[in-house]
């Protein structure tokens, strides 16, 4: 392993953040609602630059009274729409898949190293089926009391990961200690367990619940205002600083528990709380936008085989990489249902695809591809 210097991390993680600011920027223009506005029209509106009217000639839905001559009434409704809906809705989406894929990207390469299986993450450990049931709970009963400027929903989604959490735990601390595999195991299991609870929920609901709770279980970035997105934020934040802070003892970690302990680490208390951390902005993504899958479990692949294995890379560029990716699935689940009405000869209007089945259907190949490289090079865990 090459030794990390600091301008090595810069360059690396620099280099990712200018991937996802390049695709920010261009998010204003990319989207399914009135393809007349492209990211530059949007960025002028924005900051007030000068849009002329014979630049609009010919746009669709923006000669109001069908002369052919664009007048500075219609020029102004044009700059006000370009404005909202490059910023109000289409950015304000892609800051909300940032958050979003940053969490499940780190979450899943964190995982991955604390349990030492390629497989491990917050989705497979079942952290994120016991939030899910309590997010689902907590819509079924109504509750929509806020502590602390964090909703009811958010806090019954982080009790149900910790429910699963601790079971998982209590089965690892028995007279036997438990590996990593059967600890995966047991989450799997209790993850299925809490499946069929969340479709007992939902047999028991009226036929508009069951349209809601299932189309909440498919995972959403419905377009939001900035403001509403930032309430995620007390629950990211603590597990973004709080993992990276922790990446110089997980790299120790990741090289055996007694080299660790050799080297000052307190195993316990690092397991603790990487799960901890981990489960609380799982409960945040999931209370906010459903279960979205396949992000922690490709993500950190891709980034291991791009700036290897040094936790102090890979958990940052993990981050990254899976806002960026996060944010180019959602414009895939706006453009998708578009781009199928123009093959089939329909208009299918504004309608977009659930955001974890973009996410499944390009995780899926994406894992499988990397699942055949990495087995014929010998070597298949981020954290080796």
């Amino acid at each position: 392993m090459k030794p990390l210097t600091p301008r090595r991390w810069c360059t690396q993680v620099a280099g990712a953040m200018a991937l996802l600011a390049l695709l920010l920027l261009i998010s204003p223009g990319v989207g399914s609602e009135l393809s007349s506005i492209s990211w530059g029209d949007a960025w002028r509106a924005r900051l007030g630059l000068t849009i002329e009217p014979s630049e609009l000639t010919g746009r669709p839905l923006v000669d109001i009274d069908g002369n052919g001559v664009i007048t500075a009434e219609e020029r102004d409704a044009f700059v006000r729409i370009a404005r909202a809906i490059g910023f109000d809705q289409r950015f304000s989406r892609s800051l909300l898949a940032l958050q979003v894929g940053a969490t499940l990207g780190l979450c899943g390469a964190t995982f991955q190293i604390l349990f030492r299986n390629v497989l491990a993450t917050p989705y497979t450990l079942g952290i994120a089926s016991g939030g899910s049931l309590g997010a689902l709970i907590a819509l079924r009963a109504g509750w929509v009391a806020a502590f602390a400027g964090i909703s009811s929903t958010a806090i019954a989604a982080f009790a149900g990961a910790l429910v699963v959490v601790a079971a998982v735990f209590t089965f690892a601390r028995g007279s036997r200690r438990l590996t990593s595999n059967e600890m995966l195991l047991a989450g799997v299991t209790l993850g299925l367990f809490c499946s069929a609870m969340m479709m007992f929920v939902t047999a028991v609901s009226s036929e508009r619940e069951t349209f809601f709770i299932v189309r909440w279980m498919m995972g959403s970035l419905d377009p939001i205002r900035g403001i509403e997105g930032a309430t995620l934020l007390p629950m990211l934040l603590p597990a973004w600083v709080g993992l990276v802070a922790l990446s110089r003892a997980l790299n120790q970690y990741r090289l055996g528990d007694d080299w660790a302990a050799g080297r000052g680490v307190n195993v316990t208390a690092l397991q603790i709380g990487c799960v901890v951390l981990c489960s609380l902005a799982t409960a945040g993504v999931v209370a906010f936008c459903g279960p979205i899958g396949f992000v922690g479990l490709v993500v950190p692949h891709v980034v291991h085989l791009l700036f290897g294995s040094d936790t102090r890379i890979l958990l940052p560029a993990s981050a990254l990489f899976g806002a960026a990716f996060l944010v180019v699935c959602d414009w895939a689940s706006q453009l998708s249902l578009r781009a199928a009405g123009w093959l089939m000869g329909k208009d299918l209007g504004s309608a977009t695809l659930p955001i974890g089945v973009v996410t499944a259907i390009l995780g899926v190949p994406v894992f499988l591809f990397l699942l055949r490289a990495r087995t014929r090079r010998g070597h298949f865990t981020p954290g080796e």
